[in-house]
């Protein structure tokens, strides 16, 4: 007579199954290593691999591989295979909420008048050279990397700045050497504007810039004031800066539009010229349609350049009533 299908067969049992004692031995031996874990008291955790844990209930007398331990952990003990998540703060700013409603307003007005609202921040930087680059690539070649990272083997260093567009999803990358100053800053807002602004936007239209509060387009920086007060009196237009809250940079638009995908464009490259990262960011799109342009800067940013004594005796600078250190505008003069 055939056997109903949904008849359970025949076959070997568990290991669980087979020697209840297993799995009260497995989690006993996570227990002593989970001391000085990053875990909460009462939480199983260990950073050994399968192959050690199968061979520690070896030595105690159980007959088991590799594979088995896996599918115990998984399934018998709830354990499931994960990577530290950065996701703590390391501080956190009064004026978060605040801000963040106001940079929201100041994003939804410019938008629906359909004036720019860029998001601008400096990527990291890239070292030039044979160094090895994470990812894979489809090839018939042996590619080769320097087998160490040692900086002083590099042939120079890369400042990738992003001047991205909200609203259009295009970004500029401004490919400049030396040091990350706010002249760098403002020369590649500055670059954005006559290779891609002036043609998109009305002459008479206002910018908005979305920047994080420190590094070299910092609230706290009199050369980034002073460069964007000679911006606007140059391009005859108002802009508006407002500023993420401190420990907030990951909320940046640039991040997460921009710079993840220019990081896959880059992988597995060997970067021997800035001219090698310049046609490879070129080549970054997605499938909503992201389009990068990429520049190469015509100078090199020395270090230790200052704000003018006269514009800081005078700045021209106005700063809201509401938050002011976190957002202000230059009018043309």
């Amino acid at each position: 007579m055939r056997k109903d299908v949904s008849e359970k067969k025949g076959g070997r049992k568990k290991a669980s199954i087979a020697d209840p004692d297993l799995v009260e031995q497995l989690e006993e031996n996570l227990e002593s290593h989970t001391a000085g874990s990053p875990v909460k008291p009462g939480q199983r955790w260990t950073n050994r691999s399968a192959m050690d844990l199968a061979d520690e209930l070896g030595e105690q007398g159980y007959s088991i591989d590799r594979k088995t331990v896996q599918r115990i952990l998984k399934n018998d003990l709830q354990l499931g295979h994960r990577q530290i998540a950065k996701k703590l703060s390391m501080g956190e700013s009064v004026d978060r909420d605040a801000q963040f409603q106001v940079m929201q307003q100041y994003r939804t007005q410019f938008l629906d008048q359909g004036f720019p609202v860029l998001s601008i921040d400096t990527k990291k930087k890239e070292s030039l050279g044979n160094f090895y680059r994470r990812g894979p690539a489809w090839t018939d070649a042996d590619v080769r990397a320097w087998d160490h990272d040692f900086p002083s083997y590099a042939w120079g260093k890369v400042i990738p700045f992003g001047v991205y567009d909200v609203g259009r999803n295009e970004a500029l990358m401004y490919l400049a050497q030396g040091f990350d100053t706010g002249q760098l800053v403002v020369d590649a807002i500055r670059r954005w504007w006559f290779r891609l602004g002036q043609w998109s936007y009305p002459a008479e239209s206002p910018i908005l810039l979305l920047a994080d509060c420190g590094g070299s387009n910092g609230y706290r920086v009199p050369l980034f004031r002073e460069q964007l007060q000679l911006l606007a009196n140059r391009l005859n237009r108002e802009i508006r800066v407002s500023h993420l809250p401190p420990y907030c940079s990951k909320y940046n638009p640039i991040d997460h539009r921009l710079f993840c995908h220019v990081t896959r464009s880059l992988q597995a490259m060997l970067l021997s010229s800035i001219e090698i990262v310049r046609d490879a960011i070129a080549r970054t799109t997605t499938r909503t349609g992201l389009r990068v342009v990429t520049e190469l800067a015509r100078r090199l940013y020395r270090k230790g350049v200052k704000a003018a004594p006269e514009y800081l005796a005078n700045e021209t600078v106005i700063r809201d009533e509401h938050l002011p250190k976190y957002n202000y505008v230059f009018v043309p003069e």
